[in-house]
C-alpha cells in the first residue's frame, strides 16, 4: 500500500521508506488539503531587449532578482496535487504561475504529480536570463507510476515560459536508463557553473533500483548547453562505499562552485543501518566517464570528528554548502568551502531523535575538517534537547561577503527544527535557530517560531523550519502546514535576533499571491 504524504513517500509491508521529514506517519495524515489555484498568471512585461545577466535567480532579464515559492499541493485545472509555482517578479512587477498546463510547458497538470516538489535556478543556455529546473518526482512517464520527471523551463525577456519551449529530462532518452516505477527521478535537484563556466544540473532519483538493489539511488549530472548527461551511482568507479539496497543515493543534492554533494541517508556504516553518509564531486568529467568522486564521509569520518555513526542517524537527510575564505597556514587567503549536514535522527544520550548538525570545512586541497558539533544542548545555544525534535530536519546556509574572509558574522547557517514543541497544546509547532557557521555555535544564535519572530499564531502540527531557503540578504521561512489562514512565506534579515520580526511577508491572497492554496511555501528559493 502506498501512502503519499506531500514531501515523501512511505510504503508499508516492503520497508521501503524516503521521505522527507522524519517526523512519523500520523502527523502528515493532519495536514490541510488543496483549496484550489486557478490556472492564469499575471502578464509579464518585457523591460529589456536582452537578458541583463550576472544576477541569480532573474528570469526576466531585468537584471533584479526574483523569487520562486513552490505550492506542490495546489489545484491546477481541477487536478488534485498537481502543484505549481509562484514567480515573485523583483521590482513589484507582479507574479507569475507556472504549471505543467502553461504555455510552453509539455505534458498537461494531473493528480498527484507535484509539481514543484523540489527546483533550483541557473542559466542553462547562457543567454543572461535564469532558467528554472522543476523536479516532478511523482510524475508518471506513460504507464510508469512515479517515474519521475525534471522540467527546464527557460527565462526571457518577456517573461519566464514565454519564450524557448521547456525541456523535459527523464530517464530514457534524455538521461539514459529506462523509467521505472517509484525511482522518482527530480526527488532533488541542485545546479551550479563549472569551473570553465559549464551550466551544469545535478538530479537526484533516490528511488532508482540499481542491479536489483531497491532504492539504492542514482544521480544524473546534465551540463552544457547542448545538455549531455551521465549517470552515477555507489557502484561507479571510485565512489565511496558500495551499493546497497534503501542506501536512497541521491535524497539531496547540493552544489557551489566546480563541486556537488550527495546526500545517502540510508546508507549502512558497518552494521549501523541507515547512519547516514554524503559523497561530494567534481564537475569535471573524469575517464570512468563520470563527474569526479573527490570523497566520501559518515559520522567519524572526518578529521577532527568526535561523534561516530549510529542506526537511524540518517546522517545527510539534509544540507547547506557554501563558499568560504578562510587563511592558510602563511595567513593568505584561499577559497574552500564551509558544509554543513543534518543528523536528525540523532540521539543524545537518552533522548530519541533530539537531532543534531555537523559543520566541516573543505580547504582548497579539498582535504575535509570537522568544525563543530551543534544541537540543543550545546553550550550557549538557546533552547533544550528534546524527544522528536528532529533538529537539523532541513538546512540553508549563505556567504554575505564570498569575496572576503568568512567571520561569525558574514557566514550564516539556518536549521529547520520542525518537532520542536511550543507548549504541551501545541505539538510539532516547530522553529528555525540560526548560528554562525564558524566559530563557536552559540556565540549569536538566534530562535524563531510561531508566536515569536514567526508572525502565525502557533498551532500543532506546523512544522515550522520544515521549509528554509535565502539569498545573500534574506533568510526565508516557508509555513505550508497547519491552519490554513498561516499558510505564508516570511523574509527575515539573516542577522535577525530571537524573536526578531520578517522584513518580506509572501501570502496567499494578499494582493500579489492568488487566494487559495495547498501547500503553499513547502520550497522557497
Amino acid at each position: 500500500m502506498k501512502i503519499s504524504f506531500g514531501w515523501g513517500t512511505r510504503v508499508s509491508g516492503a520497508g521501503r521508506v524516503l521521505w522527507r521529514s522524519a517526523l512519523g506517519i500520523t502527523a502528515l495524515a493532519c495536514l490541510t488539503s488543496g483549496l484550489g489555484l486557478g490556472a492564469g498568471a499575471q502578464a509579464q512585461t518585457a523591460t529589456v531587449a536582452a537578458c541583463v545577466g550576472g544576477v541569480d535567480s532573474d528570469f526576466n532579464g531585468d537584471g533584479l532578482r526574483d523569487t520562486v515559492i513552490a505550492d506542490p499541493q495546489a489545484t491546477v485545472s481541477g487536478q488534485e496535487k498537481a502543484g505549481q509555482l509562484h514567480v515573485v517578479l523583483g521590482g513589484g512587477k507582479g507574479t507569475v504561475q507556472i504549471h505543467q498546463d502553461t504555455p510552453n510547458v509539455s505534458d498537461v497538470a494531473e493528480a498527484g504529480d507535484q509539481f514543484g516538489f523540489s527546483f533550483a535556478a541557473y542559466d542553462a543556455n547562457k543567454d543572461g536570463c535564469s532558467d528554472l529546473a522543476v523536479g516532478i518526482p511523482h510524475e508518471d512517464i506513460g504507464t510508469v507510476p512515479d517515474a519521475g520527471l525534471v522540467h527546464l523551463i527557460f527565462g526571457s525577456t518577456s517573461g519566464i515560459g514565454q519564450g524557448t519551449p521547456d525541456r523535459g529530462f527523464g530517464q530514457g532518452a534524455a538521461l539514459g536508463d529506462v523509467a521505472e516505477a517509484e525511482d522518482w527521478v527530480g526527488y532533488s535537484v541542485a545546479t551550479t557553473v563549472s569551473s570553465t563556466g559549464i551550466p551544469y544540473l545535478v538530479v537526484g532519483a533516490p528511488g532508482e533500483d540499481v542491479a536489483g538493489k531497491i532504492d539504492s539511488g542514482l544521480v544524473h549530472a546534465v551540463y552544457g548547453t547542448d545538455f549531455k548527461s551521465v549517470s552515477l551511482d555507489q557502484d561507479s568507479p571510485l565512489v565511496w562505499e558500495e551499493r546497497e539496497a534503501y542506501d536512497q543515493f541521491g535524497s539531496v543534492v547540493v552544489a557551489a562552485g566546480n563541486f556537488f554533494v550527495v546526500g545517502v541517508p540510508g546508507e549502512s556504516i558497518d552494521t549501523d543501518l541507515s547512519a547516514g553518509a554524503v559523497m561530494a564531486f567534481r564537475t569535471s568529467i573524469n575517464t570512468d566517464g563520470i563527474p569526479a568522486p573527490t570523497w566520501g564521509m559518515g559520522q567519524g569520518r572526518a578529521a577532527g570528528s568526535e561523534k561516530s555513526a549510529e542506526t537511524g542517524d540518517r546522517f545527510g537527510t539534509s544540507m547547506a554548502f557554501v563558499p568560504n575564505k578562510y587563511k592558510n597556514s602563511s595567513g593568505r587567503l584561499e577559497a574552500g568551502f564551509l558544509l554543513a549536514v543534518g543528523v536528525p535522527g540523532e540521539d543524545l544520550a537518552d533522548v530519541m531523535d533530539a537531532g543534531a548538525v555537523q559543520t566541516y570545512q573543505i580547504t582548497a586541497a579539498e582535504s575535509v575538517t570537522h568544525l563543530n558539533w551543534i544541537d540543543q544542548n550545546t553550550d550557549g545555544v538557546e533552547g533544550e534537547a528534546e524527544p522528536g525534535d528532529f533538529f537539523g530536519q532541513t538546512l540553508t546556509g549563505v556567504n554575505t561577503s564570498p569575496t572576503a574572509e568568512s567571520t561569525a558574522s558574514t557566514v550564516r547557517l539556518a536549521v529547520g527544527v520542525p518537532g520542536e514543541e511550543s507548549t504541551e497544546q501545541h505539538l510539532d509547532t516547530g522553529g528555525v535557530q540560526i548560528f554562525p557557521f564558524v566559530g563557536a555555535p552559540g556565540a549569536s544564535d538566534a530562535w524563531l517560531e510561531p508566536g515569536s519572530g514567526i508572525p502565525s499564531a502557533p498551532a500543532s502540527r506546523q512544522f515550522a523550519g520544515i521549509s528554509l531557503g535565502g539569498t545573500r540578504t534574506a533568510l526565508f521561512v516557508g509555513m505550508p502546514y497547519g491552519p490554513a489562514e498561516g499558510h505564508a512565506v516570511y523574509g527575515f534579515p539573516w542577522s535577525v535576533t530571537t524573536g526578531g520580526a520578517p522584513t518580506q511577508t509572501w501570502k496567499p491572497g494578499d494582493g500579489v499571491i492568488p487566494a487559495g492554496d495547498g501547500a503553499f511555501g513547502t520550497v522557497v528559493r
